[in-house]
């Protein structure tokens, strides 16, 4: 941008804000508005294949799966339709800005959008008056409280274009198909006061709670709300969606408390407002109380915010009270997750991770089990609807070290558990809990013996590291030795098994599955270290590095290495090595790292390096792994950049899928998975290493 161009945008910018014009605006917030413009100007670059509006849980997930908020119904993460509608009307005029065209209804400009880690703004023109509207879920990493908080905020503000008054008022409606599986379903509805907020309020009639599991479902228990400030005197009512009407005056068939139907509107009208040059601002919570949120062996357990006999009402309560306080929050989050990136890997990094935030996060649900450890369960979104799947948190991992490791182990405690009960006999960890969300014990029909020891042992380090303190290892210390010598004895040539990508199919003498084998010994070495038990680090220690040389034997294919032992002509992506420099164990040559990242290079496509040499599809997780096995921010960049161009040009309109076409850029299956958070590596390596 030109210079004169960017600094009259900078200006428009401080004319928009909270500030009045010709007021003096006072230096510290001109350096903030500047971060954030700067934020905002680079950001509109990336275009996502969906934009994340509310996100807290696998169920609780609303997206819009097209480039403007105003072209399509807003939906669950699964592709159905979970419709918000939003509609501004001034002077008389409506212009709808949120969810599915309408045809007696204008649809506003959309000016932007703007996507940052825990925020999604749009910014709209509707005739003479300008509208930014703002989805903000707190997914604060370092709040668990907030973080668990089933309660999101659209953030409304409106000023005059053009200096004159404007008369608007301002429609938003908020479809019962929130809180259903099937739109046949009945569901009730009701509005009533509570403290300081008006709430509407609709749930299924049968309340099946916990009773649906699997992969394409959505929940049909629990109860959605929304609320706004009493103070703000909006009017609430219910009708059916067929209803088509005028939203600003009150319909001819209109429902009050309680209604029973099918596919409800729970409406929000705020009153007429003249709007000038002062921004008006108003805000509504839209929020869902889950009842329960898990069956862990066969125990129903409720979410982490009510673990102090917290109810929804006394959590929007909260969440209208601190609102000031919490985006404030949220937005030194944005700040803090874009900056951290942006050192890492630069510009086009920052914007991934910015957008990946919010989905690797919103695929698990946080609770405590009752042995009173934190539990931060997955769910394997279009895989298998398993949940609390190892060798999916095992790709997510960087993100959860990065920002807050107590998460990363509540993403193991319930595997730990699993053996350390008895439940799980076998020698090595289970690849699951369920299908979520019943967690009563593995259903995935197959084993992973040397993938799911090599990721639990891997991430115990990893947490170690991260926390420098070894308190957690100690703990489970029995368990991860018989996991050590289970891959002592069977890691470092694969018999014929999965790996994390059993997409792919079994595999045997897996040479990328030799190198987590091997990287876990040396793991166990460094955690015996640690423990005084310097016999047995050395022992592993040892086996470890015989190992290394053995390897570069046997999967030597000159300029590369292959995709299984003594197998000239294949080769595989050997994202596996990233945890070598991360967790500084030194076991494998920079030679290794260096020759890989070359050939990676060489071979990748448009979109992207493929997995290995069977198929042109990938994984975008590990090439961002496979991208930091060099310190040379020129490799990482020239192997992420293609990635970057993926999540901007896919026709595969849905949350990030993590495995797509490296020709065409078209997904192969899988979306809205948290193994995006192994976008983070290089942001975890550049806080543990550089």
């Amino acid at each position: 941008m030109h210079k004169k161009t960017f600094q009259k945008a900078f200006r428009s910018e401080i004319n928009t804000s909270i500030f009045r014009k010709n007021q003096r605006v006072p230096k510290r917030f001109l350096i903030l508005l500047f971060i954030c413009f700067f934020m905002k100007l680079h950001a509109q670059n990336l275009r996502a294949p969906a934009y994340p509006l509310i996100t807290h849980d696998p169920y609780f997930s609303i997206w819009s799966f097209a480039d403007e908020l105003c072209a399509s119904p807003t939906r669950h993460w699964t592709e159905k339709p979970q419709p918000l509608t939003g509609i501004l009307k001034v002077d008389g005029k409506p212009y709808l800005f949120l969810g599915e065209p309408k045809d007696s209804i204008a649809k506003s400009q959309q000016v932007s959008v703007l996507v940052t880690a825990t925020q999604t703004a749009y910014t709209f023109n509707c005739g003479a008056v300008n509208l930014r509207v703002t989805f903000s879920s707190p997914l604060l990493m370092n709040e668990l409280n907030i973080l668990s908080r089933p309660v999101s905020y659209i953030t409304t503000e409106l000023v005059s274009t053009d200096q004159e008054k404007h008369e608007v008022q301002l429609y938003i409606g908020v479809s019962t198909m929130l809180a259903v599986n099937d739109p046949a379903e009945e569901v009730t509805a009701e509005s009533y006061k509570k403290n300081q907020l008006d709430i509407l309020k609709a749930g299924t009639r049968t309340q099946s709670v916990l009773q649906k599991k699997g992969d394409d479902v959505r929940i049909n228990w629990g109860y959605v709300y929304a609320g706004v400030a009493e103070q703000y005197g909006c009017r609430q009512y219910i009708t059916y969606d067929n209803l088509v009407t005028d939203f600003f005056n009150r319909p001819s068939f209109d429902h009050n408390s309680p209604v029973t139907g099918k596919k409800l509107l729970l409406n929000t009208v705020f009153p007429v407002s003249s709007v000038g040059i002062d921004t008006v601002k108003r805000f509504m919570l839209i929020a869902y109380d889950d009842i329960f949120s898990i069956e862990y062996f066969s125990r129903k357990l409720p979410a982490w915010w009510k673990k102090a006999g917290a109810t929804i009402e006394s959590e929007m309560e909260k969440a209208y009270r601190d609102y000031a306080v919490i985006l404030h929050k949220c937005n030194a989050v944005d700040r803090e997750i874009y900056s951290d990136a942006l050192q890492a890997g630069g510009e086009k990094y920052a914007h991934l991770c910015g957008l990946v935030y919010r989905q690797a996060i919103a695929a698990h649900k946080l609770l405590k089990s009752p042995e009173g450890d934190i539990l931060f369960l997955s769910k394997e979104n279009f895989s298998n609807g398993s949940i609390n799947t190892v060798d999916v948190t095992y790709p997510s991992s960087p993100l959860f070290l990065a920002y807050n490791p107590e998460l990363l182990k509540g993403m193991l405690n319930g595997i730990f558990y699993y053996s350390e009960s008895g439940k799980w006999q076998k020698p090595f960890p289970a690849h699951d809990l369920g299908t979520y969300p019943v967690a009563n014990g593995q259903t995935y029909p197959a084993d992973m013996p040397v993938e799911e020891s090599g990721n639990m042992i891997i991430l115990t380090t990893a947490i170690a590291e991260r926390e420098k303190n070894i308190y957690y290892a100690k703990k489970h210390w029995k368990t991860l030795s018989a996991w050590a010598q289970y891959l002592l004895k069977e890691g470092f040539d694969p018999a014929n098994q999965l790996c994390t990508d059993d997409f792919a199919g079994h595999l045997a003498r897996n040479a990328n599955l030799s190198i987590k084998a091997i990287i876990a010994l040396g793991c166990y070495a460094l955690l015996a270290e640690k423990m005084g038990q310097k016999d047995t680090a050395q022992l592993y220690r040892k086996s470890a590095e015989k190992m290394v040389v053995q390897w570069m034997k046997l999967a030597d294919n000159g300029d590369h290495y292959t995709l299984t032992f003594e197998n000239k002509g294949t080769w595989s992506q050997k994202y596996n090595l990233a945890w070598d420099r991360i967790l500084k164990l030194n076991l494998f040559p920079d030679s290794v790292f260096a020759k890989e990242t070359n050939y990676y290079k060489k071979i990748q496509n448009k979109y992207g390096v493929p997995l290995d040499s069977r198929n042109t599809y990938t994984k975008s997780d590990w090439i961002m792994w496979s991208a930091t096995l060099t310190g040379n921010l020129e490799d990482f960049q020239a192997l992420m950049h293609p990635v970057y161009m993926y999540i901007c040009e896919t026709k595969s309109r849905i949350p990030v899928s993590d495995w797509h076409e490296t020709i065409t850029g078209d997904k192969i299956g899988m979306q809205a998975r948290s193994v995006v958070g192994g976008y983070f590596m290089k942001v975890l390596k550049k806080i543990m290493v550089e």
